[in-house]
């Protein structure tokens, strides 16, 4: 089965994974240590993240040590950059019809004070 970036940081336990060796390479047991699953399920776990690439495993002796390759990432960065932009654009289209509402009830909150202060002017001196 084919494995994308996506499917591999949709699930927090393997996020928090990709977290953890991001600041060095660890062995399988040592990852698995910090989570409350069984051993199998973080081998399952690492198991879609190296076969997205994610993850790379180096034999050292008799241990596995795990690494993270974030280069991958990247390809989640293009996809939200999209929407990034398009957001960008709609929320600054908001901010320009917002300002021009707001002008426009300036305007007429102008318009109302001075209505009133003539309408108050002709009452004082009718008096």
């Amino acid at each position: 089965m084919r494995r994308d970036v996506f499917q591999a940081i949709a699930d927090p336990t393997r996020r928090e994974i990709l977290g953890m060796l991001s600041e060095e390479p660890l062995n399988v047991n040592s990852v698995a240590e910090h989570f409350d699953v069984s051993r199998t399920a973080i081998y399952k776990h690492m198991k879609i993240l190296i076969e997205c690439g994610l993850v790379d495993v180096q034999q050292k002796g008799r241990e596995r040590y795990c690494e993270a390759k974030l280069e991958k990432l990247s390809e989640v960065s293009d996809w939200v950059e999209q929407y990034r932009k398009l957001w960008t654009q709609k929320l600054d289209a908001l901010e320009q019809y917002l300002n021009k509402m707001q002008k426009a009830d300036s305007k007429a909150a102008k318009k109302t004070v001075s209505v009133k202060k003539k309408a108050s002017i002709k009452k004082t001196t009718r008096k």
